[in-house]
């Protein structure tokens, strides 16, 4: 299984991140080439582009300030997804820790970048 992990300190409450990242489509606002969403149920629906990814919500805990999703569907078969925002207090402002384990280990080389980019999408997002 391979994992991921992104770090990130925001200039932001921690309050005020986790009031967006709590809310499954909050995302279409600081993540990078989406264009767009929806919920059905407890399942988000992304598009990018030609490619439809649907991610089942597994855990909103506003006690821990934990997000927690894992990809159902996705073009390249998943064996095994689970990514964790955890939004948590950094002196003045907010750390960012973005992690997922995925299976096949050839979807970390794919997801790494991506995640990259979602945690400097969420510093540009949350300090303008």
């Amino acid at each position: 299984m391979a994992t991921i992990r992104e770090t990130i300190h925001i200039a932001a409450s921690p309050d005020k991140v986790w009031s967006e990242v709590r809310e499954p489509l909050a995302l279409l606002d600081w993540f990078e080439g989406l264009d767009g969403g929806e919920m059905v149920g407890t399942a988000r629906k992304l598009k990018m582009g030609d490619i439809s990814i649907t991610e089942e919500i597994v855990t909103v805990d506003d006690d821990l300030r934990r997000f927690q999703y894992s990809i159902t569907e996705m073009p390249i078969p998943v064996e095994f997804h689970l990514s964790t925002i955890d939004v948590l207090e950094d002196g003045d402002g907010t750390l960012i820790v973005y992690g997922a384990d995925v299976r096949p280990d050839m979807l970390g080389d794919i997801l790494a970048p991506t995640i990259a980019g979602a945690v400097v999408g969420m510093k540009k997002h949350f300090e303008s």
